[in-house]
């Protein structure tokens, strides 16, 4: 058995270490409640944005010959682009691992099919595991704000429209962790490009003028729509990843109260059976005098 002075430098250890994850347990509790937040409040205008995009794009004035590359599927698909995001950091439990799982699962399956796949990285943590395993990194985006904004992401979008009305892509995915509550997060793949109409007809307005021509207004509108799915799905990352690490504290901070409680016990034990020898020697020492 350890002595006493071994294992009260353990205590003091772990009581170290739990109060440093009560803190991280504390920090990351308000980014996630900003970030719930800012998820549940962009989520409604993204599905709008979609279903006004999907009426536009299926109206019978948009010639075939007109459609915008976004919108134009490509007849072989020889390249996929895939958006990965991930964090910057880790200590959040599950999170970066469940989605780089999942996205090396895609990867996968579309080489199997025969298509090359590269990959847009958002996230440190996804970078370097793309450079040790995979080396086909399209672009990098690291350091994102708490709260970013359309200037923020707007590298982003130009590389990946950029690339895919080029022709360099064709087709992008983007793979990121779908926010459900504050407990339960999914890694979620969506297609960005070519953008596809929904098939369920959306309930608007039957007619619209537009002006200057629906061409020019489905163009306007493919660039902002792309904008907004990028946007909402760091969003969504974002909001998984805060709740991921506020959890991963919590239960990090519960293990070492629990290992300072069994310490205390071994302590405890230790020091009662120092005690007890120390009573015999006394005893050994008195019989050998008289």
């Amino acid at each position: 058995m350890a002595s006493t002075r071994e294992i009260r430098r353990r205590i003091r250890s772990v009581k170290n270490i739990a109060q440093v994850t009560k803190a991280m347990e504390a920090v990351a509790a308000s980014r996630m409640r900003r970030a719930q937040n800012q998820v549940l409040a962009t989520r409604p205008f993204a599905q709008k944005a979609q279903e006004v995009l999907s009426y536009i794009a299926r109206l019978p004035t948009v010639e075939e010959e007109q459609l915008n590359a976004l919108i134009r599927p490509r007849a072989e698909i020889r390249r996929i682009g895939v958006m990965l995001v991930t964090g910057d950091r880790g200590l959040a439990g599950g999170f970066n691992a469940n989605v780089i799982r999942h996205a090396a699962r895609f990867i996968k399956q579309k080489r199997a099919e025969g298509a090359e796949v590269e990959v847009i990285a958002v996230g440190k943590k996804g970078r370097d595991w793309l450079l040790r395993y995979d080396p086909v990194v399209r672009a990098e985006f690291i350091a994102l704000p708490d709260a970013p904004t359309t200037n923020d992401i707007a590298p982003i979008t130009r590389v990946i429209i950029g690339d895919y009305s080029s022709g360099y892509f064709d087709e992008v995915y983007s793979i990121y962790t779908d926010f459900i509550n504050t407990l339960l997060q999914q890694p979620h793949t969506q297609r960005l490009l070519p953008i596809e109409p929904v098939d369920s007809p959306v309930s608007m307005a039957p007619e619209y003028i537009f002006e200057p021509d629906p061409y020019t207004v489905l163009s306007q509108v493919l660039y902002g729509f792309t904008e907004v799915q990028v946007l909402q799905a760091i969003y969504e990352s974002f909001a998984s990843e805060h709740s991921a690490r506020m959890v991963a504290m919590r239960n990090a901070t519960e293990a070492a109260n629990e290992l300072v409680d069994d310490l205390t016990l071994t302590y405890n034990k230790a020091r009662q059976e120092g005690i007890t020898r120390e009573l015999m020697d006394i005893v050994g020492g008195s019989v050998a005098l008289e």
